[in-house]
């Protein structure tokens, strides 16, 4: 927490006050209140540029996975940057049209699509529909055939590749998971395929998890979809075009990527390799994890148990992965650059033992009142936010530069029922 330590991009010390980009952290906690989640616009942009360069000349092109962080203005960024989006419900699909991008922009993927929410995609004139599984596939003939259209579709494969990840629920990849067809039925859905007459198969897909550090997995996925490609091609099933290899690139909280982009880009040229096909990958909190801190007000210290304990006024509900993932967020002082002092837990206002951002964790020695700042938190911070405690969501703010704007409102209390009612209008059966 002192000099010595590497502060995320975008994040700088002045006077010992933290910045975002050119906008002191305790401005915005002063004016927007508190909780708040803080971006900064410059960290995104120099993501997307980095990720640009890596797979420069390369047939790549992005697609955004909107479920790490769906606020609209980053929408919009990401698109004035030249990402497509990949999304896994129809409410994304409604945050990706809301944002400005076309249905051309849109892959939908996602295990349980709704006939309702294949219809909406449909009708938007997606990129394509990412299948996993024969049901699907099935019930999305059915709707493209009512409706009177061919959809395009991407099979998603499980290539059956096991990736060794922070936390076993970020593993999509390996065999028996809920994700993709397996990978001894992809040819057999591809022959049935051929007979449908409102679904064409343009591509395949794979996705083996999140906060891969190794570049080694995606070549071994990229191989098992350009091994499928060739089988199916060779009898005259489909000529295909696209070969998706999904997002998961890894993030630590500290400095950035910890995937060699370089390692990552030579994995994309074995798919990209194939003539007439184009490479799209969907990397989500590589882009956005830095550039997101979570700013919470000390509210309380107590001592209990020959434990310190710092309780703040966000909890579990404005940012769940420490309690779900046991995920790891270096901790700032918004106001002081000294050296931590403090060994405590660093805990939420919510009523459950699982509400806690650090245990045993060494920080600034702070009081009520004091700021502190969770790094690493702009991918599945806000998008996992709840209501849980009856508690409202926090605010979302943008930083571009010097400037600031609230990108999402508090929530007020009267939001918390306001589609509720006390007094139900009942149905008799």
């Amino acid at each position: 927490m002192g000099q010595s330590v590497l502060m995320p991009a975008g994040y700088t010390r002045r006077d010992g006050a933290l910045f975002c980009d050119g906008v002191a952290l305790d401005t915005i906690a002063d004016r927007v209140g508190t909780p708040v989640y803080v971006y900064s616009a410059n960290t995104i942009r120099n993501q997307y540029q980095r990720l640009a360069a890596a797979v420069e000349g390369l047939p790549v092109h992005v697609h955004y996975s909107v479920k790490a962080n769906s606020s609209l203005a980053i929408l919009a960024l990401l698109r004035s940057l030249g990402a497509g989006v990949d999304i896994v419900s129809g409410g994304e699909l409604h945050r990706a049209l809301e944002a400005g991008f076309a249905g051309s922009d849109i892959v939908f993927s996602g295990v349980g699509k709704t006939p309702a929410e294949l219809e909406r995609a449909v009708r938007a004139g997606v990129r394509s529909i990412n299948v996993e599984s024969e049901g699907e596939l099935a019930v999305l003939q059915d709707v493209a055939h009512r409706i009177g259209v061919v959809a395009p579709v991407v099979l998603r494969v499980n290539p059956d590749v096991a990736v060794d990840t922070p936390h076993p629920y970020t593993r999509t990849g390996e065999r028996g998971m809920k994700f993709g067809i397996p990978l001894d039925r992809v040819i057999a859905v591809a022959r049935a395929m051929s007979h449908m007459t409102n679904v064409k198969l343009i591509g395949l897909a794979s996705h083996i998890g999140s906060q891969i550090g190794d570049a080694t997995p995606y070549a071994l996925a990229a191989k098992a979809l350009v091994q499928l490609k060739r089988e199916i091609e060779s009898e005259n099933l489909a000529r295909l075009t696209t070969l998706d290899l999904g997002g998961g690139l890894g993030v630590t909280d500290d400095d950035g990527s910890s995937l060699d982009l370089r390692a990552y880009a030579d994995a994309l040229r074995i798919a990209a390799a194939e003539p007439g096909v184009e490479i799209l990958i969907e990397p989500g909190r590589f882009l956005v994890a830095e550039s997101g801190v979570l700013v919470t007000r000390v509210l309380y210290r107590k001592h209990s148990g020959g434990k310190e304990i710092v309780i703040t006024d966000a909890g579990m509900n404005d940012f769940i992965r420490p309690s779900l993932y046991a995920s790891h967020h270096a901790i700032d002082s918004a106001s002081s650059d000294a050296e931590p002092t403090l060994r405590a837990n660093i805990v939420g206002p919510v009523c459950e033992s699982g509400d806690f951002f650090a245990n045993n964790r060494l920080i600034a020695d702070v009081a009520p009142g004091d700021l502190l700042v969770l790094r690493a938190t702009g991918a599945y911070g806000y998008s996992m936010a709840s209501n849980y405690n009856s508690r409202p969501r926090p605010a979302e703010v943008l930083v571009d530069g010097s400037r600031f704007a609230v990108i999402t409102e508090r929530e007020s209390d009267a939001d918390l029922t306001r589609r509720e009612t006390f007094a139900p209008d009942w149905i008799e059966d």
